[in-house]
């Protein structure tokens, strides 16, 4: 399937900023079972230099420098990205725990990569409440990957999806105990979770195509994908109780959604400003 993917963000100032520096990540990775056939990025008021990167964990970054005064900053990023179905492959049947002790013993190179995904990050720590939300599913000698499944499916259940009822600074704890949120707080919740239990879980960041009952398809959207020894890193959705596969363009990832932020950056004046960002997924044929 092809795709169609556009994202426009749209800065707004009480009052002029005369100069600004930003980060984006508004280039879909290519990998395996997802190709960028084009990519295009408009941005008002034009640059003065834009320079290209890959950062840590391979991600695309543009950086921007505005040095012409200016009221409004508008990035326009244009995409056509081809999905192919995953093909059906076996997926271990190691428990959790055997996997917890391989990466805690780094026994091979695999494991040694995922090894950073168990720590602590900027906005997901560890906690004795999270290993507790995450017990009744990790019960002892469970597969992995029916525990991961489970998890992710609770919460969807659990947890109310609520537009705008949170914000980047507010502590998971708040958000486990609230039950509510939006994709970015279930991703952390379960990435919480599971690097609480020394499992290793990472932060994607991307786009969903719209369709009956699922949420999240309006804006930047995020899951979790979790390191399965001989089968690598298997992505869950918990805000819509799926496995990612044709209908997720992989945009980003890192440790937690400071690692993936689309649009980052500081500016000279400007006082206030508001935000307003538009994301539009479209099929556009089959290959």
């Amino acid at each position: 399937m092809l795709y169609s993917v556009i994202h426009i963000t749209r800065h707004s100032y009480q009052s002029p900023v005369s100069q600004s520096l930003n980060e984006l990540r508004l280039t879909p990775r290519s990998l395996p079972g997802q190709q960028v056939r084009e990519t295009d990025l408009c941005i008002q008021p034009e640059p003065a230099t834009l320079d290209r990167r890959k950062d840590y964990f391979g991600n695309d970054v543009t950086t921007v420098a505005i040095l012409e005064t200016h009221n409004r900053f508008e990035i326009k990023a244009s995409s056509v990205v081809e999905l192919q179905s995953p093909s059906p492959e076996s997926v271990p049947s190691s428990t959790w725990e055997e996997v917890r002790d391989r990466i805690a013993l780094h026994s091979d190179d695999e494991c040694l990569e995922a090894l950073e995904f168990v720590y602590d990050s900027p906005f997901v720590s560890s906690d004795p409440e999270l290993a507790e939300f995450a017990r009744p599913t990790f019960t002892p000698g469970r597969p992995l990957i029916d525990a991961l499944k489970e998890l992710s499916h609770r919460i969807h259940g659990e947890f109310r999806y609520r537009p705008k009822s949170t914000s980047i600074h507010m502590p998971l704890l708040e958000v486990l105990r609230n039950r509510q949120g939006v994709c970015q707080d279930f991703a952390h919740v379960m990435i919480g979770a599971l690097r609480s239990l020394r499992l290793a879980a990472r932060y994607t960041s991307g786009y969903l195509r719209s369709s009956p009952g699922s949420q999240g398809a309006e804006a930047s959207h995020a899951w979790v994908s979790a390191f399965v020894p001989g089968s690598g890193w298997l992505s869950f959705d918990p805000t819509n109780d799926v496995m990612p596969s044709d209908g997720h363009v992989t945009l980003a990832w890192g440790r937690d959604y400071g690692d993936v932020t689309p649009v980052s950056g500081i500016a000279v004046g400007g006082g206030t400003h508001s935000v307003e960002v538009e994301v539009s997924v479209q099929p556009i044929g089959t290959t």
